[in-house]
């Protein structure tokens, strides 16, 4: 039997790059569409580039040309215009059409934890969100009025070795080092969780060509759960400090650093804890294996790998100063 024909949009991420190589890895004949973007990501053999950008269907369409796919998966599709866009384009050419929602599009303030799929859709605060619920809405549709081969995933806060959980990059680690204090939002007690790209793809990949997953909204996350004060502790440890943590209002933080409001106020700021239930049925045995003491070193590790890549974020290093003296 043929390999399974992939087509991945995107595939440079910090997700869909763990996704492509071990789609390769498992034997699937991968294609992924990018626009080009040189990453700090390893190359990977034995697959086919195109060129292509997801907010231009024409180039979609021009890259993929008659072209057809067992599994499409896009990572780049953040509105539902984009999402129409593929739905008219792929009826036909695939017989799995996976989207990559978030789980910031479950209803703030949460009601009931855990969260699970039938968890309602709402969040006043963030417009991303809304956007990722819009296109929900319209692959829903499509599912039930024309049988589009559709299933949603909602990841959470996925990361890999350059991805800080806290903002500005380096700059978190620097001022550990610096005796300077981080800023956690709220009390530093509300609950999260991390989840490593590797985990995620080993679920995401065992999805492909699955019956039982279409029309289906599926959740990928780590059964783990940290505080914030725990995620900066574990941080600071594998460079060898004990951080100093100054707790600041979410309000107050997002007024101060405007361009972070709306996902810290709609998503961060907000106890979770997710029922993975769905995803363990569909992909038996797979569990998350990193617990984020192991995934703090992978980040520590690729800053300190190369030295360019100790950058400082002026504005985040101002405000935190700025509001440590509040």
């Amino acid at each position: 039997m043929p390999a399974q024909r992939v087509l991945i949009i995107g595939g440079n991420g910090i997700i869909s790059w763990w996704v492509s190589r071990l789609a390769v890895a498992r034997g699937y004949q991968v294609t992924q569409i990018t626009r080009g973007v040189n990453v700090d990501r390893p190359p990977i053999d034995a697959l086919t580039t195109l060129r292509g950008d997801a907010d231009d269907p024409a180039s979609i369409r021009a890259a993929v040309g008659d072209q057809t796919f067992d599994v499409v998966a896009n990572f780049r599709a953040f509105r539902p215009e984009q999402v129409a866009a593929d739905v008219e384009f792929f009826t036909g050419r695939t017989g799995q059409y996976l989207f990559i929602s978030s789980a910031s599009a479950y209803q703030k303030p949460i009601a009931t934890l855990p969260i699970v799929e039938s968890t309602p859709l709402r969040n006043p605060y963030w417009q991303y969100s809304r956007d990722k619920i819009a296109c929900e809405d319209l692959l829903v549709a499509a599912y039930r009025d024309r049988g589009f081969p559709m299933t949603i995933v909602r990841p959470s806060h996925t990361y890999d070795g350059g991805n800080m959980p806290f903002p500005g990059g380096w700059t978190a680690f620097q001022r550990m080092l610096d005796g300077k204090p981080i800023i956690v939002h709220g009390d530093g007690t509300s609950w999260w969780t991390l989840t490593h790209s590797r985990d995620f793809a080993n679920a995401f990949v065992g999805l492909f060509g699955n019956p039982h997953a279409l029309g289906l909204p599926v959740q990928i996350t780590s059964d783990e759960q940290l505080t914030w004060d725990d995620i900066a502790r574990l941080l600071g440890r594998t460079i060898g400090i004990e951080p100093t943590l100054v707790h600041v209002a979410s309000e107050r933080i997002a007024r101060e650093l405007p361009e972070l409001g709306p996902g810290l106020l709609g998503d961060w700021s907000h106890s979770v804890a997710f029922d993975n239930s769905r995803i363990k049925s569909l992909v038996p045995g797979w569990v998350a294996t990193t617990p984020f003491s192991d995934g703090a070193r992978d980040i520590a590790d690729w800053y300190l790998a190369e030295p360019s890549r100790k950058v400082v974020d002026p504005t985040i290093d101002a405000a935190w100063d700025r509001l440590a003296a509040l």
